[in-house]
């Protein structure tokens, strides 16, 4: 039976690739159909060869008087290899003068304006284009026309231009014509447009303003923070800090990192179902980790393989890659890996067909019992004792009362429901709020709120103990919006901005401690409000503004 092979495409092939049947950019690497580690090895080794026998014949010829313009054949040829192998040896590394000499034949490279900022590729999404060789007109009134004709695609604007601010203006000016509707309300000016060329946002018109408050602060493990919550929600804030008051009056709340792991599952097929199986024994077996960790572990610096865990569907077999990646979020990083040790069984299992490098049994940005029960990113548990007298003076409630409703709402409730990871009352409201806020990706909320609440009474019925249980916080302080400005200041905050340059990992794991300390608190002051029956009451004050938004906003 014929087997039909499916290779994943790696970013270097991609790269390598023109549209719409265009020629692809010219790489140092190019230079000899071998593999790079061949090539620079070829190279190294032809200039440091061509370098000593040069050496040598100089120091001959002055100790015999002879001139040094007298070369022979062999000294030619040397002379030859060695500004070749120094040529290719500074455009392999990086040296921007050199690599325009060596791929003087990209069209597209002249016309491109001097940026410090680096040029984004092309969309594949948005289909192939053809772009005017002349330049660009001066005036932004003719660049509109252009883009409005079709003459000049709107996402190469930044690359033409150069300036990510004026590109964002005319595409603004551009889509308004085209639809016909007034952007007016939608801020441009006042942001960072470069921040987030290639790899935060594309296409850009201008930015959304979110209000950002601050509860706490949340004593935590013996330290106080104060949490930033970027939400549009009235009484969220409010409630949270609510929740941090009642928290650090009774002491303070104590976390532990139970799990750190990001995960990504390739999903590959075989001819028959035994095959698979195969693989699976083969990738489970701990005589394999050792081969298959120095592999993964060698396309990153902080990535970590802590395991492989594998399932079947038929032939269709799903990997989930375990591993450690620092502070980072490290979707990339563990993608990078796995696609590592895909190449490497291509060779040993070359029936072997990749469909595709995320299968959703890794999994990511939907909720799923595998991450509630293995958990994903950093498992975070959170646990405080609230007096009996703050449960009365702080949160207007008893004990009784609050272990009754967690049990009738968040425990039997959920499970009426039919609920995954939802035994809670509102935890992700405080994962959007404070993920927004520190540049965290959004769409991770849905498995990062996974969230068991459970609250005991203690004490001989006086006290109260509350407990968060989260397996799939996935946060990182490195990367994608972290780095932009205003999410940076709140890391900042938190002390947790950018990577921890002693203990890597460090400052990741501690924002998911925090994160599940604001969920704590959070729980704690709606629960609170629920059994009091303040709830509708404090939403009707402050979630109903009479304000005229129009005037305001005049």
């Amino acid at each position: 039976m014929e087997v039909r092979r499916r290779h994943v495409q790696t970013p270097a092939n991609a790269a390598g690739k023109g549209s719409g049947g265009g020629h692809s950019k010219v790489q140092a690497s190019d230079a000899l159909p071998l593999p790079i580690r061949h090539t620079n090895l070829l190279f190294s080794a032809l200039f440091m060869a061509s370098l000593v026998y040069l050496m040598r014949r100089w120091r001959e010829k002055i100790r015999s008087s002879t001139p040094l313009h007298v070369v022979g054949l062999a000294e030619i040829l040397a002379i030859f290899g060695l500004i070749a192998s120094l040529i290719y040896l500074l455009s392999f590394f990086g040296i921007a003068f050199v690599q325009s000499v060596v791929s003087s034949n990209d069209e597209e490279e002249d016309f491109l304006p001097h940026s410090k900022t680096a040029a984004p590729s092309q969309c594949s999404l948005l289909g192939p284009t053809e772009v005017p060789s002349e330049k660009l007109p001066q005036e932004d009134e003719e660049i509109v026309s252009m883009v409005l004709a079709g003459k000049m695609p709107s996402y190469l604007l930044e690359s033409k231009l150069g300036d990510c601010r004026r590109a964002a203006g005319i595409r603004r000016v551009a889509l308004s014509r085209t639809t016909g509707r007034s952007l007016e309300g939608l801020p441009l000016d006042g942001f960072d447009y470069e921040s987030i060329l290639g790899q935060c946002c594309e296409l850009p018109i201008g930015y959304v303003q979110l209000p950002v408050g601050i509860a706490g602060p949340l004593l935590l493990d013996g330290r106080q923070y104060y949490v930033p919550m970027a939400t549009t929600e009235g009484c969220l804030v409010a409630s949270t800090n609510r929740g941090c008051k009642a928290i650090g009056e009774s002491g303070g709340a104590m976390s532990m990192v139970l799990r750190d792991g990001m995960t990504r599952a390739p999903a590959v097929r075989f001819p028959s179902a035994c095959r698979a199986a195969e693989l699976k024994a083969f990738m489970e077996s701990p005589e394999n980790f050792d081969t298959l960790s120095v592999i993964f572990n060698r396309s990153s610096r902080f990535a970590r393989l802590q395991g492989v865990h594998c399932a079947i569907a038929g032939r269709n077999l799903y990997m989930r890659f375990t591993c450690s990646t620092g502070d980072a979020m490290g979707m990339n990083m563990v993608s990078k890996g796995v696609q590592t040790v895909l190449d490497f069984l291509q060779n040993d299992f070359p029936d072997m067909d990749v469909i595709t490098i995320s299968g959703n049994f890794c999994s990511d940005k939907k909720p799923a019992a595998v991450n509630w029960i293995e958990g994903r990113g950093k498992s975070v548990v959170c646990e405080a004792v609230i007096k009996e007298e703050v449960v009365k003076r702080v949160l207007k409630t008893n004990v009784e009362s609050l272990v009754e409703l967690n049990t009738i709402k968040n425990l039997a409730g959920s499970a009426v429901a039919g609920s995954l990871g939802g035994f809670n009352a509102h935890a992700s409201n405080i994962v959007s709020a404070i993920f927004i806020a520190t540049g965290q990706d959004p769409a991770q909320n849905v498995e990062s709120s996974h969230c068991i609440t459970m609250l005991e009474a203690i004490n001989d019925g006086r006290d109260l103990h509350i407990s968060v249980t989260m397996p799939s916080i996935e946060v990182g302080t490195v990367g994608g919006g972290t780095q932009l400005v205003s999410q940076a200041a709140c890391l900042d905050l938190l002390g947790v901005k950018g990577s921890n340059v002693s203990t890597p990992g460090a400052n990741a794991r501690l924002l998911a401690t925090v994160v599940a300390g604001g969920v704590l608190a959070g729980e704690l002051s709606l629960l609170s409000a629920q059994a009091a029956g303040h709830l509708v009451k404090s939403h009707m004050k402050y979630n109903r503004s009479t304000k005229d938004i129009t005037k305001s906003a005049a």
